[in-house]
């Protein structure tokens, strides 16, 4: 198997644990999967989630953790996801959702597992376009919570992707973020100052 998954920290897949035994947590997430699902719900595939705040001028890309997402499984079948946020007492949960960015991580997933070279799979979402793509991270043995992409790294966007960007096409870094660059850089008006 070339994806080698990341181990969350234990206090967060604890919250999420938690969250999922609490009927008001369940209830109050508003996730009709989740509130429909029968059978024991588990947390699986721990992603790191990673949000690109801006990109150097020497093309590095900085990066932060923004929290910790769980594949919620119910039987055969992902319900839903749960995510985690770290805050000043350590790793919290912060909500459940559903949507079409969890098959598409599982459908990402699945065509990385095809895929020669082993990786490590994080998430790394582009707030300023809307954007989240699968980040495989080359160097298996980082820490999950750190770092930033690498030229050779492979960013997969998920569905939906902005305009003009293939969902599930994977790109490596050094030619995706250039294109994420230009659509973030905001253009100077005709006729502004310089």
């Amino acid at each position: 198997m070339p994806l080698r998954v990341p181990q969350a920290p234990v206090a967060a897949l604890r919250s999420v644990l938690t969250a999922l035994s609490s009927p008001t947590a369940v209830r109050e997430a508003r996730t009709p999967a989740l509130l429909g699902a029968q059978g024991p719900a588990t947390p699986e595939l721990p992603l790191p989630v990673h949000v690109l705040d801006r990109v150097t001028a020497q093309g590095v890309a900085a990066t932060r953790l923004a929290g910790w997402r769980f594949h919620i499984r119910c039987g055969e079948r992902v319900v839903a996801a749960a995510e985690t946020m770290l805050t000043p007492d350590g790793w919290a949960f912060s909500h459940f959702f559903e949507g079409p960015y969890v098959a598409s991580t599982e459908r990402a997933l699945r065509q990385a597992e095809s895929v020669a070279q082993p990786y490590q799979p994080r998430l790394l979402s582009v707030p300023e376009l809307y954007m989240l793509t699968l980040w495989l991270h080359g160097d298996c043995t980082a820490d999950a919570g750190a770092g930033h992409p690498a030229a050779n790294d492979l960013l997969v966007p998920l569905a939906p992707a902005p305009p003009g960007i293939a969902a599930h096409r994977p790109h490596r870094v050094a030619e995706l973020l250039p294109v994420l660059t230009h659509r973030v850089t905001p253009t100077r008006l005709l006729g502004s100052p310089a």
